[in-house]
């Protein structure tokens, strides 16, 4: 379902409609990433429309990292990844990562949404 049409249904049907977002990051040099992203959690926490933001460390995947944020709705989301923030917290990790950070944009569902 695209997002013009999620948030539709989800407005006719009186839901809070919240925009989860997931970023993994492989670490060349996890203390540095670490460092850098634990900046941007907590600046990111201040965010207008941010609900949570959390900072996990794989315990399978050695080295790999995983942001994961809530936000009010899909605008939020966006100005916040054009957001200054963003942007410098993306040129922070240039060389502190092994690849390009797998980045996703998932909908919420609830034990409703099954019936």
């Amino acid at each position: 379902m695209n997002t013009a049409n999620r948030d539709k249904s989800m407005a006719n049907r009186g839901d809070v409609s919240i925009a989860v977002v997931t970023l993994v990051f492989d670490a060349a040099n996890l203390s540095a990433l670490v460092a850098v992203l634990s900046k941007y959690v907590v600046l990111t926490r201040m965010s207008s429309g941010c609900r949570n933001v959390d900072l996990v460390v794989s315990a399978v995947r050695e080295n790999r990292v995983l942001v994961i944020q809530k936000w009010e709705s899909i605008e939020a989301q966006r100005t916040h990844f054009d957001s200054a923030l963003m942007v410098e917290m993306a040129s922070s990790c240039k060389t502190l990562l092994t690849r390009a950070p797998e980045i996703d944009l998932w909908d919420s569902i609830s034990a409703h949404d099954f019936a």
